[in-house]
């Protein structure tokens, strides 16, 4: 008996009312990301693909109606509980994006940010995190990771943002890993970067990862 892929996407569509009219932004989406293995979503922009990814953790902007089913081991993602979906979000499945000054905090350090998720998921509490920190931005590809910890983001380059969004990802050590175009905003060299150390990662930790972007150049160095 073949086992069970770790997420399943069925006839996955969402639409947004607007009075009469009604417009659906992905129509009858179906895919499937086996365990420790990688998936390119491609699509020209504006095309749904980053509709689809968070629709897989419910952070679907206001308005969005969603239909199909979004099984992550089994579990309809699109139906269960809050605390339910809690207990997967940033957890058994995280994301990084475009934009990481989308995510980032401009107010807190490095450490805090990263510290802040540690704890939330019950890694420890305030100085005795730092180690783990220090870890996760070392894994991450940053230099010099103990003297970044007082950084903030406008400090950091653009890579070095991404890594830092990369970093908080992990620490966890997700099931499945969601990639929303994250090298589009980064210089070639940088990009190239970003691929070889996503790519490093997937095989180490043995993560699953869904890879969206509107490049097929990219899709052939990751996928």
């Amino acid at each position: 008996m073949s086992e069970t892929p770790l997420l399943e996407i069925h006839n996955l569509s969402i639409g947004f009312a607007n009075g009469a009219n009604a417009t659906k932004a992905v129509d009858d989406i179906s895919l499937r990301v086996e365990r420790g293995r990688t998936l390119a979503l491609v699509g020209e922009s504006g095309s749904g693909k980053s509709l689809t990814a968070l629709s897989i953790l419910r952070l679907l902007p206001v308005g969005a109606e969603p239909s199909g089913k979004v099984l992550f081991k089994g579990q309809d993602l699109l139906r269960c509980r809050e605390s339910e979906l809690r207990a997967v979000r940033g957890d058994a499945i995280t994301m990084v994006f475009q934009e990481p000054m989308t995510s980032l905090n401009p107010l807190h350090s490095i450490e805090r940010q990263i510290g802040e998720i540690l704890e939330l998921h019950g890694k420890g509490r305030g100085a005795k995190l730092r180690p783990q920190i220090i870890s996760l931005l070392e894994e991450a590809g940053i230099r010099d990771p103990a003297g970044r910890l007082g950084a903030y983001p406008h400090q950091l380059s653009g890579g070095q943002r991404q890594r830092v969004m990369i970093a908080m990802a992990l620490a966890n050590r997700p099931d499945l890993f969601i990639a929303d175009e994250p090298t589009t905003a980064l210089d070639v060299t940088v990009q190239a970067q970003i691929l070889a150390l996503l790519k490093n990662l997937q095989t180490r930790h043995d993560m699953a990862m869904l890879f969206i972007t509107h490049d097929l150049n990219i899709v052939r160095r990751i996928a």
